[in-house]
């Protein structure tokens, strides 16, 4: 059996704007991934997480996801809908579909 590593980041949704937002290492909320605190302990997630969901009303709706650590060693979404969510609302262009890529 191989011993993997779960990586995981926190994402959630801002009460306010609706966006898609991820933790970051400085406790903030960015709207890119790859600004995302990238967790490799599944205790220390969860804790952060249980954090966040009891004392920030800023946003809805948080959880882990689960990334890999990418060549720039920033965070990549692996499930597709968390890829999908990185890309933004798909039923008309708005906000991150609107940026060039």
């Amino acid at each position: 059996m191989k011993n993997e590593t779960h990586l995981s980041v926190i994402t959630a949704n801002d009460l306010l704007s609706g966006e898609v937002v991820y933790l970051t290492a400085s406790g903030e909320w960015s709207p890119e991934h790859s600004n995302a605190i990238l967790f490799d302990e599944a205790v220390m997630a969860n804790a952060r997480l249980v954090g966040v969901q009891s004392s920030d009303n800023s946003i809805v709706g948080a959880y882990l996801a689960g990334a890999t650590q990418g060549i720039n060693l920033a965070p990549s979404p692996v499930h597709f809908r968390e890829i999908f969510r990185t890309k933004g609302p798909s039923n008309r262009a708005l906000g991150k579909q609107t940026q060039s890529v």
